[in-house]
């Protein structure tokens, strides 16, 4: 597997705390959002394979799951859209990373309940 410069594709991880509320009508909005999107256990192999990894991911996602390029490219737009990865064109591709932030908070979000 080849693997792209952080600074390739996705900017440095905005560590700043996050500091809204857990609890709440919002709070459960965003949590029901976020649930919907790792949903599936594609996506969540996704997310693994993404939070593993110190670099961008460009071509090999697909070559690690057993489905189809098409299959694969809408679970990475489910992703995308819920804000738990990013995503930059590079050239012919796309190359993805785990959005940390996100994922931090939907680990509090998860912990509130």
């Amino acid at each position: 597997m080849s693997d792209a410069a952080p600074s390739a594709c996705c900017p440095p991880s905005d560590d700043r705390p996050d500091l809204r509320p857990i609890e709440g009508e919002e709070a459960d909005q965003e949590l029901a959002a976020l649930a919907k999107a790792v949903g599936h256990p594609a996506r969540v192999q996704i997310l693994r394979l993404l939070a593993r990894r110190a670099s961008c991911v460009c071509g090999e996602i697909v070559d690690e799951l057993p489905l189809a390029q098409s299959t694969v490219s809408q679970h990475l737009k489910v992703l995308k859209d819920a804000g738990l990865i990013r995503g930059e064109i590079d050239g012919p591709r796309t190359c993805y990373c785990i959005d940390n932030r996100a994922l931090r908070r939907l680990k509090a979000l998860v912990g509130g309940l």
